[in-house]
Order: C-alpha cells, then structure tokens, then sequence
C-alpha cells in the first residue's frame, strides 16, 4: 500500500468498481454486486428514490465514482438532472418534492448520527413510505455509506470522472 492507495492486482477489471481495490477481495465484490443487484431490482421502493438517497451519500462522502455515476432506471423512471444538482447542503430551500426533501433529511440524520432518528422523523418517514420501503432505503443507505467509504480510505479510484450513466445493478 503506497499512501492511501493499495496496489491494485493485474486481473482488476477496467471499470470503476472491479478496477477498484474492491478487485483484492473478488469473492467480497462478487457477493456485493448481487446484494446490491438485489437491492436495485428487486426491491420495493421506486428508482428514484434509492438514487436521491444514494447521491446524497456520495456528496457527503465525496466518492467520486458514487457523485459522477447515474443510474438508467431512476433516470427513465423521472429522475432529472437538475434535480440532481439540489441534492446538496441548503436542499431544503430548493424545488425538489416534499417526498425528495425527506429522504435526504432521513439519509442525513442516518449518516450523520443515527441515534438523531426522532419521534417526528419516523412518523414523516411512516407516512410516506411502508415499512418495506424504509427498511429497503436504509439497508441501501448501509451499502452506499459502507462501500462508498471503502472506495475512498482504499482509494483506486479515478481521480475525476466526468457524469455518465450505467446500467441499474442488476
């Protein structure tokens, strides 16, 4: 490991992910990869959704990758970019929907500080979203936050991307 870097073995893969330090562990990617394959197509809760939340993750862990990447299904399903781009501190003053503005609100408490989830929270949260929804959006916030913070510690990642889309994991 020189720096925050870890040498990266020659069968990497070329794209982000499987070229990441991620590529060490090939049983731990694979393993993740179907989770959370599962997590985005399988799931209950709408695409755009898991996207807001996933995005305003990686704003606040500053993954590269995580800021750059959109997903095809929460685009096709309405997700726009300039909604996108008011997934930020201030989000509260901006034109995103009330249901938008609530998922950034609880993905900013959970990775803030979880034990801050409040009686008023979880009834906006109830009101909003079945309870298999919350569950789905919070194990997704768990994944995004985890290997989000793998991908920067470890690094491996580029340096700069430029936005594009990909595939929903599948």
């Amino acid at each position: 490991m020189t720096g925050s870097r870890v040498k990266l073995p020659e069968n990497a893969g070329d794209d982000p992910v499987s070229g990441s330090a991620l590529a060490l562990q090939p049983e731990a990617l694979a393993a993740f990869n179907q989770l959370y394959g599962t997590l985005w197509s399988r799931g209950v809760l709408d695409h755009p959704s898991k996207e807001v939340a996933r995005l305003r993750n990686a704003r606040k862990t500053n993954c590269v990758f995580c800021k750059n990447v959109r997903f095809s299904q929460a685009r096709s399903d309405g997700l726009e970019e300039s909604q996108v781009e008011h997934i930020r501190d201030g989000y509260e003053g901006s034109d995103l929907s009330a249901r938008q503005k609530l998922i950034l609100r609880y993905t900013d408490v959970f990775l803030d500080d979880p034990h801050a989830v409040d009686a008023s929270l979880k009834q906006a949260m109830r009101d909003e979203f079945s309870a298999e929804e919350i569950v789905e959006l919070t194990a997704g916030l768990a994944l995004f936050m985890g290997f989000s913070k793998i991908a920067v510690s470890l690094g491996g990642m580029p340096e700069s991307l430029p936005t594009f889309e990909m595939p929903t994991p599948a």
